[in-house]
């Protein structure tokens, strides 16, 4: 049997098909701008300061952007932590490991 016998047996395609070259690359998706402008404003917090969102200026849920904002850190290496309440959501930058003075214990 030869693949135009196979393909004899095909049914029609459900999805369009496009061109390899209009296929778009990596991950610049709808959270690029946002994310872009969050990593920008990380990279310059001081040291103990968070980033404080309102959640009401979030082009998508806060799950979403937070997603995408830790995929874009890791692949940039920066350590981000995250929290948020009903209204906002906080980013702040994370120290690396051996470079913490907080020495796990309560006050």
């Amino acid at each position: 049997m030869d693949s135009n016998d196979e393909m004899s047996d095909v049914g029609p395609m459900k999805f369009e098909s496009i061109l390899q070259v209009d296929v778009p690359k990596g991950r610049e998706g709808k959270h690029k701008e946002i994310v872009s402008r969050l990593l920008n404003d990380i990279s310059q917090l001081s040291e103990g300061s968070a980033l404080k969102i309102p959640l009401s200026e979030l082009p998508d849920t806060k799950e979403n952007i937070r997603s995408a904002l830790s995929r874009a850190a890791r692949q940039k290496a920066i350590n981000l932590a995250t929290s948020s309440d009903e209204q906002f959501l906080f980013v702040w930058k994370v120290a690396q490991k051996g470079h913490s003075n907080w020495n796990g214990k309560g006050a």
